[in-house]
């Protein structure tokens, strides 16, 4: 390269020193998206809708605003999205692996109509690697479509920043592990994480018209998608500068998702038409297009009307209903189907109305499922008719756009439209300590001889952070701990600290003790303190008459959308040498 090149390389990275391009990844269950935009134009928002497939490697395959969270590999080829056909067995709903605790992986949907072609968890790969290579080719396409979006000096001398989205319900070692399959797919160490119905209430509101907004209206979002359904709830606080929300009901989600109306009409189909001599996979692929492109999105619930659905080669069959290649399915067939899914929404929407304990003024839907007519008029008739029920524009894009507008505000503090104020913490938050025995207290509890303070002590938890308190980011939590040990074991080379979590599914109370209830541990803080002299150590003088290092420190903790960091403070230095482990 010659000096002239370098010179002009050098102009362009100090012109775009304060630029930056982020990349927003809705990473759904069945479908995901991607938009983009530079903090220089960040009113230019781009949701990308080129995507490759099985006949072409190129952009211009398949014009789609999301693309399959799917996988399938042949040898050392790993095909996804829109180049995985319907026929053959394929990975999906890999990204649910990363949290297999939740309840909601084995709802009884999901038992009752499983996908004939879906691989079996864990085979032939772990839902980690599976995440990382889906992610992977999605990261690799984004980037390909940009080169022909931006000038090659812009890409060449603008730091990328992704942002990639996760359930409300996910668990903290999911997070964790979401992060490093992000990570290793090449997004990243700056990554940000939020939750997916959060970023869709950033999207919705802000597409709502301002002047329908008062302070204390409460509004209901349920992310109805493909595979889950999330819902979480938000009260307005602020009007100006800008809107302000603040969480009125923790999070809830569930399998239900419009991919079991497929797997219902899929099984209906094989129980009504199965026996015909000329059923085939053909016949099923042709119907199966029909009924997602067309009678999904049509029915309206009237028991009477007709639907036609194409079976091309069957043979007439007046039995059967089916002629001239065609079969006819009633309204009152297609409610069936409908049922079973729409009824487990309801129920989920009327959870969190409750839930928030207080007058809800709209149901805001979203996702692909929440733009359906039948679920919103079902939901409808469900509810208190006070209460409204909107699908927002742009809903099927609204958690990709919500996470963009919710990066860009990160980064341009001015250019945030909606902000969540405070959250609902999900769980109990706590450490254990050494607090003094009471005899009547602690009956029957072991307890044991502390040298220092010359008095017997117990261990007994110290929560922080009760579920149901309102947490912010512009707020850290701080908590003060005191650790001593004797001059005479020598200067300890880090001061270590377990992190504790209780998610009190009946709401009985935080647990006084680590091994009652549900107390499980989520991380480990430690502070390396070798660079400190020992001579720096405070010393103090114990009951028993000898010396003993003693060593205040705080525990800082800050909550974000959809993680969460923890730092050691000692000396009034925070100690970026902290590691969290994850159990």
């Amino acid at each position: 390269m010659d000096s002239t090149s370098i010179d002009m390389e050098k102009m362009a990275l100090e012109e775009n020193a304060d630029r930056k391009l982020l990349i927003a990844v809705d990473f759904g269950t069945t479908f995901s998206g991607v938009a983009w935009a530079q903090t220089r134009r960040p009113d230019v928002q781009t949701i990308i809708i080129q995507w490759p497939d099985s006949t072409s490697g190129g952009l211009e395959g398949i014009s789609s605003d999301k693309v399959p969270t799917e996988l399938r590999y042949n040898g050392d080829d790993c095909q996804w999205g829109f180049q995985v056909d319907d026929f053959g067995p394929r990975h999906q709903w890999f990204k649910l692996d990363l949290d297999p605790n939740q309840s909601r992986g084995v709802s009884d949907l999901s038992r009752q109509y499983p996908d004939q072609h879906a691989l079996p968890p864990g085979y032939n790969a772990s839902g980690e690697k599976l995440c990382t290579d889906y992610l992977t080719a999605l990261r690799k396409h984004t980037e390909e479509v940009l080169k022909h979006k931006l000038p090659q000096s812009i890409l060449k001398s603008t730091p990328i920043e992704y942002i990639i989205t996760v359930p409300a319900v996910w668990s903290d070692n999911a997070q964790a592990k979401t992060r490093a399959c992000a990570e290793n797919a090449g997004m990243g160490r700056q990554l940000m994480i939020i939750s997916e119905p959060e970023a869709a209430a950033i999207y919705a509101l802000h597409a709502m018209d301002p002047h329908s907004i008062k302070i204390g209206d409460t509004f209901v979002l349920c992310d109805a998608g493909g595979g889950t359904v999330d819902l979480i709830s938000y009260t307005v606080s602020a009007l100006k500068p800008i809107l302000q929300v603040e969480e009125a009901a923790t999070g809830t989600g569930r399998l239900c998702g419009s991919t079991f109306l497929n797997r219902i009409f899929n099984k209906y189909l094989v129980d009504k038409l199965g026996l015909n001599e000329e059923w085939d996979e053909e016949v099923v692929e042709d119907a199966m297009k029909r009924f997602e492109l067309v009678t999904k999105k049509a029915f309206r619930g009237n028991p009477t009307e007709e639907f036609v659905i194409p079976v091309p080669g069957l043979a007439d069959d007046p039995s059967q209903g089916v002629r001239r290649g065609k079969f006819r399915m009633t309204g009152a067939e297609v409610s069936d189907i409908f049922e079973p899914v729409v009824q487990e929404v309801v129920t989920l929407v009327r959870g969190q109305i409750a839930a928030t304990n207080k007058m809800v003024k709209a149901v805001l839907l979203v996702g692909g499922f929440g733009q359906n007519a039948y679920l919103r008029e079902t939901i409808r008739a469900a509810i208190d008719p006070g209460i409204e029920v909107m699908q927002p524009p742009n809903g099927w894009t609204a958690v990709v756009r919500g996470a963009l507008m919710k990066g860009l505000s990160q980064l341009e503090p001015t250019t945030a439209r909606v902000k969540v104020a405070s959250r609902s913490a999900r769980k109990h938050y706590g450490t254990e300590r050494m607090a003094k025995y009471d005899a009547v207290k602690h009956a029957k509890r072991p307890n044991y001889w502390d040298a220092y303070d010359g008095e017997y002590k117990i261990n007994d938890m110290d929560w922080f952070i009760r579920k149901g308190d309102p947490v912010t980011e512009d707020k850290s939590f701080k908590r003060q701990y005191h650790k001593v040990w004797p001059v005479a074991e020598g200067h300890n080379k880090a001061v270590s600290q377990d992190l504790l979590v209780s998610q009190d599914m009946d709401n009985t109370g935080a647990p006084t003790y680590k091994d009652s209830g549900d107390v499980k541990y989520l991380a480990r803080l430690t502070a390396d303190l070798s660079c400190i002299p020992a001579n720096d150590l405070a010393q103090k003088t114990g009951k028993d008459g000898r010396q003993y290092y003693s060593v205040h420190y705080d525990i800082e903790m800050t909550y974000y959308s959809a993680h969460t960091k923890y730092s050691m403070v000692y000396k009034n230095v925070k100690y970026d040498s902290v590691t969290v482990e994850y159990v």
